[in-house]
C-alpha cells in the first residue's frame, strides 16, 4: 500500500484530535470501547521497530497526552495499550499505529488475560493444572 492509497496517511483534518512533530491522535473509527484511540506516526511505515529513537519519544508523548484527556473526560478503570506489529500479528493497516483502548468494570466479565486474549486457548493461564 503506497502512502498515497493509505488511510491514515490521507486523513482529513476533523478527525485530528492532537498532533506533534512525528504524529497524530485520531479516535479509532472502530472503536471496541468509548474513547478509542490510535497514535499514528506522519511517516508511512508499518512497524513499531522503524521509528526513529525521536520518532518514538513523540509518539510516547502523544499516549501520554491521549491517556490523560481520556482520564479527565471518561475516568476509565483500566487500559490496553497495543500494537499489531505485521500481517501475522493481525495488522491490517500497514501504517504503524498504537491503539489506546480505556477500559471499564463491568465490560468483560472476565477481563484477566488482557491482549492474550489474541491466541484465545493460552490466555487463560490462571486455572491450568502445570
Amino acid at each position: 500500500m503506497t502512502a498515497q492509497q493509505c488511510p491514515f496517511c490521507t486523513l482529513p483534518a476533523t478527525r485530528i484530535v492532537h498532533r506533534n512533530q512525528s504524529g497524530v491522535v485520531i479516535r479509532d473509527g472502530f472503536p471496541v470501547s468509548a474513547g478509542h484511540t490510535l497514535i499514528i506516526p506522519h511517516r508511512h511505515i508499518g512497524s513499531f521497530f522503524e521509528l526513529t529513537t525521536s520518532e518514538r519519544d513523540d509518539l510516547l508523548a502523544l499516549l501520554d497526552w491521549a491517556k490523560q484527556q481520556l482520564t479527565e473526560e471518561l475516568s476509565p478503570d483500566g487500559w490496553n495499550i497495543g500494537i499489531n506489529d505485521g500481517a501475522a500479528a493481525g495488522q491490517t493497516v500497514p501504517h504503524l499505529h498504537i491503539h489506546l483502548i480505556p477500559r471499564f468494570h463491568g465490560d468483560m466479565p472476565d477481563p484477566r488475560g488482557g491482549v492474550r486474549w489474541v491466541i484465545a486457548n493460552k490466555a487463560d493461564y490462571w486455572s491450568k493444572k502445570s
